[in-house]
């Protein structure tokens, strides 16, 4: 599949936390678009992809100088009080194109300098951990959020071919925990799993945060869409997985491995510190 890079000049990187993001003053994301092109992502429903007019996931942005505007606005906002920051709300972080162009790594070499009070780095990539160098560096400040919306990588395969595959991802957060850097795994949107799901994370993360289609973050945009992921479901024989109160089996299961206070529903989940 083709892939249309375009380097663009941000005017601003660091944006007001609203919604389901109300508990950060910011959102960073040094991409627009993302070539995981997961097929349940709500953002491909929202107007920064509809009105691209291309498919979701075959294209992205690429925030050149980011590094320079960011020590800019870091500077600014830590005078104005507690900077915490959601990286990234709208595209992956650690998506193919960071390989290459590391915006990321720069964006958190400057962090390193002028910390934030909080970054929560939301990725589903093996790459964070080519990164360990500079995220023991915020210490307590950082919690690395790796996406494993299930323990079956066939699902995985299905809902999102371009994706890791899940034992890369269970596999850097080993490494991850090894090299003491907070972690938690994001169980969302949460995909028909298996009843061995906990035990595959409990090695690996102490933190289990569930979110699903039905009350997460961009759930509006999402029902947009809604016909073609409940016929993926429909198509591998798990309907009963497509059901607002789904959630509440993988909940139960990891509650069975995890002390209560360490599985986290939503929005708390995503929260900062």
């Amino acid at each position: 599949m083709s892939i249309d890079y375009e380097y663009k000049q941000p005017k601003t990187l660091l944006n007001k936390g609203t919604g389901f993001l109300a508990g950060y003053s910011h959102s960073l994301n040094p991409y627009t678009g993302c070539t995981f092109g997961c097929s349940y992502c709500y953002v491909r429903k929202m107007p920064v992809s509809l009105f691209r007019g291309k498919e979701w996931g075959t294209w992205v942005d690429i925030k050149k100088e980011s590094a320079a505007l960011l020590t800019k606005e870091l500077i600014r906002e830590k005078k104005k009080g507690a900077v915490t920051i959601f990286m990234s709300s709208s595209t992956d972080p650690y998506q193919p194109a960071e390989y290459k162009e590391e915006i990321t790594r720069s964006l958190l070499e400057v962090m390193t300098e002028v910390q934030p009070d909080f970054l929560l780095v939301q990725t589903r990539s093996p790459l964070v951990k080519r990164d360990i160098d500079l995220l023991q560096k915020l210490s307590n400040r950082v919690r690395v959020s790796m996406t494993v919306e299930t323990d079956l990588d066939e699902i995985r395969s299905h809902f999102s071919p371009s994706a890791p595959p899940i034992q890369a991802r269970i596999q850097t957060l080993r490494k991850l925990r090894e090299a003491g850097i907070p972690t938690q795994v994001a169980i969302a949107p949460v995909l028909p799993s298996s009843e061995a799901f906990p035990e595959l994370l409990r090695p690996v993360v102490d933190l289990v945060c569930i979110d699903d289609f039905f009350m997460g973050d961009g759930a509006h945009f999402f029902f947009q869409a809604e016909d073609g992921i409940r016929d993926k479901y429909e198509e591998l024989r798990y309907s009963d997985w497509y059901h607002p109160e789904a959630y509440q089996v993988v909940a139960r299961r990891m509650r069975e491995v995890y002390p209560e206070q360490q599985v986290r529903i939503s929005q708390e989940g995503f929260a900062p510190f």
